[in-house]
């Protein structure tokens, strides 16, 4: 039951934004979690600002999951997002944050887990 809602300063187009999608739902296999609940979000032209300044294209990403995730596997899961906000949309990895909440519910289709 992951989310990943994904919020950036830059343009992110239809064709991009479909490879966004390909590309973290690989990623979030990394931490044993399987693209057919995945559930993402796309915010782009963010006016984000960063160590005070605007002066790079920055990217601020949310992983919200159902139950824990272990140090080393966010570890993982972090080096892959900023690797596909590097090389899809130019955003260098030392300006990416990546938050990861955990919560033991979450609601489906009219039920709790």
């Amino acid at each position: 039951m992951p989310f990943i809602n994904t919020k950036v300063t830059t343009e992110i187009t239809k064709e991009k934004e479909a490879v966004l999608k390909a590309e973290l739902g690989k990623a979030i296999t990394l931490i044993g979690k399987g693209e057919a609940y995945l559930m993402l979000g796309f915010e782009d032209n963010c006016r984000l600002w960063f160590q005070g300044n605007q002066q790079g294209e920055t990217a601020y990403v949310e992983v919200s999951l159902l139950g824990k995730v272990s140090k080393d596997n966010a570890q993982k899961l972090t080096e892959a997002i900023c690797d596909i906000m590097h090389r899809e949309l130019s955003i260098s990895p030392d300006r990416v944050y990546v938050k990861f909440s955990e919560t033991d519910i979450w609601g489906f289709n009219n039920i709790v887990f």
